[in-house]
């Protein structure tokens, strides 16, 4: 089969790799198609985040939907011929996180495309996976491979709405509206909130982002005094989703919160410096918010049965063989949102 493999900046090659052995509670899933996530871009881009770099080659990607064409014989959950999501995680179980129930947290997790650990975890950018039969949640007929892969993103979203605490009659607002902020909003709206505004540096993000549900969408580089309102009698929003990893979106999004608000910090980015006396005297909660675990069952369920639409995020399909054209379309927020590949 073939997989797109990183060598490290720049440097992503289509290469023939070896299929593993499908045991009794695995499955063998046909890849559809896969979607580019930022954490891809960084490896794509930079060779890796923070202090995390590739260090061997490994197959990217973790957003992924195909078609089951082998099941084991202790596999129950789904069979042959559906359509199905993988969960990319695969946290050990037996750490005292994974007791707790807390297993994004997992101190042994594997997690698909990542080099967090050595030897790196291989991801799921190859025509074939398999996967353990409780990765894989199975879709309906009606759905499609492309918002089928959407559910590991928009787990996500839902795991830091989650963290947000009870949304509804809230004011929202949301920082970045790449992919994840994309999510959000939508995960904002179906979890009851009253208002949803939304910023960025990008009219074609904006907009789209208002397409998904935000009631304003505000571009800071050039209109930014129009949050001026926002500001005053010690803020308006109940909640921040901040999801640009980005030091003034985080400085910019305490003064606009209201005293005993809550921010819910998604995106990833260097050290930041924060004005602690906002922080002290309004009361502001701050909150991390990182990946998923039983989220993913409930993404799938809500995309399956039409709550959410992502079609506004689906910006590009490109065939396997143009992996390196995909990815520098990704990195272009001008034209692209969500990209994904055909496998």
């Amino acid at each position: 089969m073939k997989s797109i493999i990183c060598y490290g900046a720049k440097d992503i090659r289509l290469e023939t790799t070896e299929l593993g052995q499908v045991g009794a509670d695995d499955v063998l899933v046909d890849i559809a198609v896969g979607g580019i996530c930022g954490s891809d871009l960084h490896y794509y881009n930079r060779g890796g985040f923070g202090a995390v770099r590739i260090q061997m080659p490994m197959i990217l990607g973790h957003e992924v939907s195909g078609i089951v064409r082998q099941a084991g014989d202790a596999v129950a959950n789904v069979k042959v011929g559906d359509l199905v999501a993988i969960n990319p995680s695969l946290p050990c179980g037996d750490c005292a996180y994974c007791r707790a129930a807390m297993h994004n947290q997992c101190i042994d997790m594997r997690f698909y495309g990542s080099a967090m650990r050595m030897p790196h975890v291989h991801g799921a950018f190859s025509q074939k996976v398999v996967a353990k039969a409780k990765q894989c949640f199975a879709f309906s007929k009606s759905s499609n491979v492309h918002e089928a892969a959407c559910a590991e993103p928009f787990s996500v979203a839902l795991h830091a709405v989650k963290r947000a605490g009870s949304l509804i009659g809230k004011r929202v607002l949301v920082t970045g509206v790449g992919p994840i902020g994309m999510m959000v909003v939508a995960a904002a709206k179906l979890h009851g909130a009253m208002e949803i505004v939304v910023t960025d540096i990008v009219d074609g993000a904006l907009a789209r982002a208002q397409a998904m549900g935000a009631d304003r969408a505000i571009n800071v580089a050039t209109s930014g005094d129009e949050l001026d309102v926002y500001a005053r009698g010690k803020g308006y929003f109940d909640v921040c989703f901040e999801c640009s990893g980005n030091q003034s979106a985080i400085v910019s999004a305490l003064d606009l919160l209201r005293p005993r608000s809550r921010l819910v910090q998604l995106g990833l980015g260097g050290d930041v410096t924060l004005p602690q006396n906002v922080v002290v005297a309004k009361e502001i909660e701050l909150c991390g918010s990182f990946r998923f675990f039983e989220e993913f069952a409930w993404a799938v369920e809500l995309i399956d049965s039409g709550r959410v639409n992502f079609t506004p995020l689906l910006t590009g399909c490109f065939l396997l063989e143009q992996a390196v054209d995909a990815f520098e379309a990704a990195l272009d927020r001008n034209i692209s949102m969500k990209v994904q590949i055909e496998f």
